[in-house]
């Protein structure tokens, strides 16, 4: 089943306690549709870049199957840029700097050819552009899949419960699940949000793991535990990326499904954070993918 892929696609600066890099590219869609791709082969993109965004790296995108025809180039603008410095727990970091720059007005095309996508995946970006793209659309996706974060609850939220109220699935972290609640307790802030609209949340835990929530069940995924981490940069759209990817790739979207794609999800991310940026993610191996499954698999198999 054909996926498409709404989102950024960008430069990062990062600082990690293990290093540092100059300019990289990063960015919610690059993530997404670089890990769906070793699940899905019609895999569809729509974002915009600047002028000095390296054609090797749409060359890249191409080479792993990935249908560029969404992709706006800008020639006179220059490509939405972040920095950022993890604090020594990795988990939490500190913004240096935010260029919007081409993004800032960014206004999603849709081509004809991605029209029919059964499968859609609403990157992190302001909620009135994820609707913009549901309205564009010409039928509804068969599954549509949103990630959002805490600034939008803040400054947006209206266009944030709007939007959300139209999608299938929704994935944030657990500390923007209970901001958006107003409850401390998990399960009842995923009971709150879905009464919002999704039939499924995924609550992110970063290196605790994730949450399965539809209806009255739940299932929980645990994060693999790395020897090495050196850059969890883009592990949320990686792990969106092989969670929707997988679905795509089955046409399943039954829970026992999920739990399933939640695992495809964790396992891709685990891959992200070995490297900095999405290198890891070039060039993976089916053995390799199928070998980190598995080791998920003994991680939470257990008989009594």
């Amino acid at each position: 089943m054909s996926l498409l892929t709404v989102g950024s696609v960008a430069f990062d600066a990062i600082e990690t306690p293990f290093g540092k890099t100059d300019k990289i590219v990063g960015g919610a869609a690059t993530y997404i549709t670089l890990t769906a791709s070793y699940f899905t082969k019609k895999n569809n993109i729509i974002g915009v870049v600047g002028g000095d965004f390296p054609k090797e790296m749409i060359d890249t995108l191409e080479e792993h199957g990935v249908n560029t025809e969404g992709l706006e180039i800008k020639p006179d603008g220059k490509t939405f840029f972040w920095s950022g410095k993890y604090h020594n727990d990795m988990n939490t970091r500190d913004t240096l700097d935010t260029q919007l720059n081409v993004f800032g007005d960014f206004d999603p095309t849709i081509p004809a050819s991605y029209q029919d996508c059964q499968y859609l995946m609403l990157g992190n970006m302001v909620p009135a552009l994820q609707m913009t793209v549901l309205n564009r659309l010409n039928n509804r996706p068969k599954f549509v899949m949103l990630d959002t974060m805490n600034l939008w609850m803040n400054i947006a939220l209206d266009d944030l419960k709007a939007v959300i109220s139209k999608v299938d699935c929704l994935t944030v972290n657990d500390e923007e699940a209970r901001m958006f609640s107003g409850d401390y307790s998990l399960r009842r802030a995923a009971k709150t949000i879905m009464a919002m609209g999704p039939k499924t949340l995924i609550i992110k835990k970063g290196e605790h793991g994730a949450l399965l929530f539809q209806g009255d069940q739940v299932f929980f995924c645990p994060a693999l535990p790395l020897e090495e981490v050196f850059d969890p940069t883009g592990a949320g759209d990686t792990f969106a990326g092989g969670f929707i990817g997988y679905l795509a790739s089955t046409d399943d979207i039954s829970f026992d499904n999920m739990k399933r794609a939640i695992v495809y999800g964790s396992a891709m991310a685990s891959f992200c954070v070995e490297k900095f940026g999405s290198e890891r993610l070039l060039g993976l191996s089916q053995e390799e993918i199928n070998s980190r499954v598995q080791e998920f698999v003994l991680l939470s198999t257990f008989h009594i």
